[in-house]
């Protein structure tokens, strides 16, 4: 109990150069008149005075850290003050105008850095010091009607500076546990995307990867029987093939088991493809953006893988669900359309946002929706520029490969 006693006690916030500097100027100021107004105007032995006025303000900075500490030796300069005050010491008897200052600076001092419950007991513990040194002051001619005005004036004034400082102190604690929540709702929101990124890319490669796999490993072990007149080296070289497939499914169960989270619900929705584009923009139209939404009839005529097609949609999705966040309000418009050499281009430009936003993506900081186009795009072997524009609007142009070769493209990778 002793070494938690006189133990140094943490602030409640953190000690700033400038907290040093005011307590440390309060002290220099208060010691400076405190000792020679103690010596001349209330007849105090000189000594008493010098000794009494150091106390009280090197217990100032040292409220800080030894808040315990730092009260006893307060109230042993008070206290030495009282006693050696002159009998005609005036209205503010029991205490001189410089040392009420001190101890006034000093509870507020407790309350500003310390919990509310110190501070609390700071000051009735002055209330009750200045009470008993009315009451045990031996010498004659001295009343208790007259120290009423000093501890009238001290309980108020210290009790409202003190109020102020512990109001002061809780304020910079909320701001604090305020941004302390704020950034870890950011950290929580960036794992969650993190985490629905991984499920949503383990679901399609479930769908579509796994499924044209599957495809070809019913194929491959059909062959023998579907084929007639099949020689035993086309049927071995079918069989390989159909073991190949196997061993791919294997392994991406194994790899969907790793990205997917296994507690979340599984979305079995149809894979979404450019067909659906119609439906996603009136969705986002009914959130309060203008879309304007053109496919040409040669893209609606071409028949578009659905890897491609999975691509074009996800781009599409992402960079109006970046316009909502971003610039909700921003007249949008979505091109899709079929380029020069079986290219399927897909541009959304939006305008500038109508209120005060940021662009979706700043310098060092791209999101995760914009990763995942990039990655996207990049293993269906296309490209993707996004930037702002000088307007204030955005763009986000993809172009994908309609031949886009599969096996090419891994065997490069």
């Amino acid at each position: 109990m002793e070494t938690r006693l006189w133990a140094p006690v943490r602030p409640a916030e953190p000690l700033g150069p400038w907290s040093w500097l005011v307590a440390g100027a309060l002290a220099i100021v208060l010691m400076a008149v405190n000792i020679p107004v103690a010596a001349e105007i209330y007849e105090v032995p000189l000594v008493v005075a010098f000794g009494a006025g150091i106390a009280q303000g090197v217990a100032l900075p040292l409220t800080l850290w030894w808040p315990v500490q730092a009260t006893a030796v307060q109230f042993a300069g008070v206290t030495a003050l009282a006693v050696m005050l002159s009998f005609d010491a005036g209205p503010t008897w029991p205490l001189t105008i410089p040392g009420l200052i001190a101890l006034i600076a000093h509870v507020a001092l407790v309350g500003l850095f310390h919990e509310w419950r110190a501070a609390a007991t700071a000051w009735w513990a002055s209330v009750l010091l200045c009470v008993l040194l009315v009451v045990l002051d031996l010498r004659a001619g001295h009343t208790f009607a007259e120290a009423e005005p000093l501890l009238v004036i001290y309980a108020t004034n210290s009790a409202l500076i003190t109020l102020g400082a512990i109001a002061f102190r809780q304020r910079a604690v909320i701001r604090r546990q305020l941004v302390d929540a704020r950034r870890d709702v950011a950290l929580e929101q960036a794992q969650r995307a993190v985490v629905e990124e991984r499920t949503r890319i383990a679901r399609e490669l479930h769908d579509v990867v796994a499924h044209s796999m599957s495809v070809i490993h019913m194929q491959a072990t059909s062959a023998a029987y579907r084929i007639k007149n099949i020689d035993d080296e086309s049927r071995d070289e079918f069989a390989q093939i159909a073991a190949g497939a196997r061993g791919a499914l294997r392994e991406m169960r194994q790899l969907l088991a790793v990205l997917r989270d296994e507690d979340a619900a599984v979305d079995l929705r149809p894979v979404p493809n450019l067909d659906r584009l119609d439906e996603l923009a009136e969705s986002v139209r009914r959130g309060g953006v203008p879309v304007d939404l053109w496919v040409s009839d040669a893209v609606r005529a071409t028949a578009v893988s659905d890897a491609i097609a999975l691509a074009a949609y996800r781009i599409v999705q992402e960079s109006l669900s970046n316009v909502v966040r971003h610039a909700a309000g921003a007249p949008t418009v979505v091109r899709v359309d079929l380029e020069p050499g079986d290219v399927l281009a897909v541009v959304v430009t939006n305008d500038a946002p109508t209120g005060p936003t940021g662009p979706p993506e700043e310098v060092g900081r791209a999101g995760h929706g914009l990763h995942g186009m990039r990655e996207r795009v990049r293993l269906v072997g296309g490209t993707l520029e996004t930037a702002p524009l000088a307007d204030g609007g955005y763009r986000v142009a993809a172009r994908l490969p309609i031949r886009w070769d599969q096996a090419a493209d891994g065997s490069n990778g």
